[in-house]
């Protein structure tokens, strides 16, 4: 099978500083992958150089021919005062119908927003909206970055369910930046640790338990990784996110130290 996404002994510099050095991963049809790390670990410029964005210092990134990627960006990325509708916004660059765009934001359980204003936007919506836009091309591959920052808990693990079912209607492979170091969804085939290179990866219950994992992360919740668990109900498939209940004494572990 070939691999929609590969970097290949990847080295990333900024302005003569290091940012990332010798970093090989591979992302496969179908797959879901979350990228992890701390502030500065290199999360956002690991995903612009796999975009093309950034060129490499060291070694190389492979997409394979005829690629389509759906980007998410940061939801901080994007200009809010600026006048426009969401139905404008679903048609830029590439005009879509009417049709198509309606499907688009129902399919991401927003469809009564086409006529508002992007600025007026909670943050869930607006996050919606972006992976809207992103599946309009019928990507191959998802590229997520830190899309649930701002979001609280229950609006995380409902976006993170959203993608499961995306990935599960439509087949699409997930590559996720992560801005929260205790809380992963778990559909991750794998997880992936990163600060400045790849300091573990696997499942998100073997890296959980890894001691790289709980060397770089291991802050306010004895080191435990919740995952997000979409738990299907048969008769009506309406899984509530469950997470363990360390995740909870994370956020007043939090507060103690604010």
């Amino acid at each position: 099978m070939t691999a929609l996404i590969t970097a290949e002994h990847l080295s990333v510099r900024l302005e003569a500083h290091p940012v990332l050095s010798d970093v090989s991963l591979a992302v496969q049809p179908g797959e879901i992958v979350t990228i992890l790390g701390p502030n500065g670990s290199g999360k956002s410029t690991l995903l612009r150089a796999l975009l093309g964005i950034v060129p490499a210092s060291g070694g190389r990134v492979v997409q394979r021919p005829g690629l389509v990627v759906g980007y998410v960006p940061q939801r901080l990325a994007i200009d809010r005062t600026m006048p426009m509708t969401v139905r404008r916004f679903l048609s830029l660059p590439r005009r879509v119908g009417d049709a198509e765009a309606a499907a688009a934001l129902a399919r991401v359980g927003v469809p009564e927003v086409a006529g508002r204003q992007m600025a007026d936007l909670s943050g869930g919506q607006f996050q919606r909206v972006l992976l809207a836009r992103a599946l309009l091309s019928q990507p191959d591959i998802l590229i997520l970055d830190e899309p649930t920052q701002g979001l609280d808990q229950p609006g995380e693990a409902a976006f993170y369910r959203l993608i499961e079912e995306v990935r599960r209607e439509t087949g699409v492979a997930v590559l996720m930046v992560s801005h929260d170091l205790h809380v992963v969804m778990a559909a991750s085939d794998r997880v992936i640790c990163l600060n400045g290179h790849i300091c573990c990866e696997g499942t998100p219950r073997v890296v959980s338990t890894a001691p790289e994992y709980r060397a770089l992360f291991g802050l306010g919740t004895q080191g435990a990784l919740a995952l997000y668990q979409h738990v299907h109900d048969h008769s009506h498939d309406h899984g509530e996110a469950q997470a363990h209940h360390h995740h909870d004494h994370k956020h007043d572990h939090d507060h103690h130290h604010a």
